[in-house]
């Protein structure tokens, strides 16, 4: 014989059932019900959506401006994978910009972290090209406005200095 699982007296239909507690939530809004709603729920949803923006605007933004280093530093690999590393900016680029038509109040939050998101894309940029991260320059390669033109890419200077580190 089995053993009837036993549910806590307190979980709530949010804890059993995300999606029927989503569906119900909506509706109570939307018919005025707003006594009935599971506000401590609810609040803690949106507060989670701005977080996921923020964290998949940060993403989308490292990746970027990695593929925009190697583009323009990793000499070795340059005219094999150009095109498919373009095709990949391109597309991040327009997910950015999908971004923040939808919330553009972000465009702030992108301006705030643009000198963090450029370390990082330097370390993984560093990472997946097994070059040293000197390579890499310390000043971002473009604005945040350059970055995110679909018709900008950095320039490329194969003959660089050689005595110099970076690229």
């Amino acid at each position: 014989m089995m053993t009837p699982i036993i549910q806590p007296a307190s979980q709530t239909l949010y804890d059993q059932d995300y999606y029927l507690w989503l569906r119900i939530t909506i509706n109570q809004l939307r018919t005025g019900q707003f006594s009935s709603v599971d506000l401590d729920n609810l609040l803690e949803e949106l507060e989670t959506m701005g977080r996921s923006q923020k964290r998949a605007i940060k993403s989308l933004l490292i990746k970027l401006l990695e593929r925009l280093l190697k583009l323009k530093c990793w000499h070795e690999e340059r005219e094999l994978k150009q095109g498919h590393w373009k095709g990949e900016i391109r597309t991040l680029r327009r997910q950015i910009k999908d971004e923040l038509k939808d919330s553009f109040s972000l465009k702030p939050y992108i301006l705030e972290i643009f000198d963090e998101c450029y370390e990082e894309a330097r370390k993984e940029a560093s990472d997946r090209t097994q070059l040293i991260i000197d390579i890499f320059p310390l000043i971002p390669i473009g604005s945040l406005e350059q970055i995110l033109d679909e018709n900008w890419f950095p320039e490329y200077n194969y003959n660089h200095d050689q005595n110099s580190a970076e690229c």
